[in-house]
């Protein structure tokens, strides 16, 4: 495709692009907690086959699809969960749920799913973050949860002109008013691009700032988006529920991923002095990221 057919605005062209040459499949259980926890993200090759990647694809071959209001090119299906099984299954997909309970804890909750379809002349996606404190037309409540995650499974490769991720690696880390997590960028001279191939999982926190660089290929961009969070951390208003039904239809593997969307665990009332306080609590060790 040439620029004279892309159908987007081309003050919007970002003009530059650093790919990320980090060597994520050598890396080690610790160095990949390292990773996301300092840089906000990890990518986590090789997670799908490509039997999975193509099952996927069939079953939401014909799901309806909506458009952003910025680009009829960028389209979606929300919560495809519901609509494809293979879908439904990844939710509890081994490699990357043992990696979330290592990271987490082993009590982890499914907040949400999309299914993205990028189209060839699709826009850049500006530089934002999915964490937003007191919730927003965009992401609702669930960006309001103070430990969130989101994975990506790439069902296409990336390349470089096929829409690869964009990343601000320790943006999250910021108490700048710079990082205000409603504020968006067109782009950052210091941010990175991820060129991964089709069947790779990228982890980063909602509080990191990424974006999409526009489909410059003529074929379609295709992904999975999820959002997990440790089931203390709940949003601060209410979340409508899952549906019962479909929870019950749910695979066996998933249902316990899809607990109430408004669990937390924690109460209002919190003694100075609770009992049985313990003296050591690995999780939170400065040394965690030592093998």
């Amino acid at each position: 495709m040439v620029e004279r057919d892309l159908k987007y605005d081309q003050s919007e062209r970002i003009g530059f692009m650093k790919i990320d040459e980090t060597d994520f499949k050598s890396m080690t259980l610790a160095e990949k907690k390292r990773h996301l926890e300092v840089e906000g993200y990890v990518v986590l090759p090789d997670i799908l086959d490509s039997i999975s990647i193509e099952k996927i694809k069939q079953e939401m071959k014909d799901a309806p699809m909506q458009t952003k209001d910025y680009s009829e090119c960028q389209t979606f299906h929300r919560e495809p969960q519901w609509y494809s099984q293979a879908v439904a299954s990844l939710i509890a997909n081994p490699p990357v749920v043992e990696f979330l309970e290592d990271l987490c804890g082993p009590e982890i909750i499914f907040t949400r799913g999309f299914f993205h379809r990028t189209l060839a002349g699709s826009p850049p996606v500006s530089l934002h973050t999915d964490g937003q404190p007191f919730g927003s037309s965009i992401f609702g409540y669930e960006g309001s949860s103070p430990k969130l995650l989101r994975v990506i499974y790439y069902l296409d490769d990336l390349t470089k002109e096929r829409a690869p991720f964009r990343i601000l690696p320790r943006s999250h880390l910021s108490f700048h008013a710079e990082a205000n997590p409603y504020k968006r960028y067109k782009s950052h001279p210091e941010e990175l691009t991820i060129c991964a191939k089709a069947g790779t999982a990228v982890v980063f926190s909602v509080n990191i700032f990424h974006g999409v660089h526009p489909n410059l290929a003529d074929t379609r961009r295709t992904m999975v988006q999820f959002g997990y969070r440790p089931l203390w951390a709940g949003p601060i208003q209410p979340m409508e529920e899952w549906d019962a039904t479909l929870v019950d239809n749910a695979p066996e593997e998933t249902k316990r991923f899809l607990k109430s969307l408004n669990s937390s665990g924690v109460d209002w009332e919190q003694p100075h002095k609770p009992k049985g306080m313990k003296s050591e609590a690995p999780a939170i060790n400065p040394s965690r990221w030592k093998e």
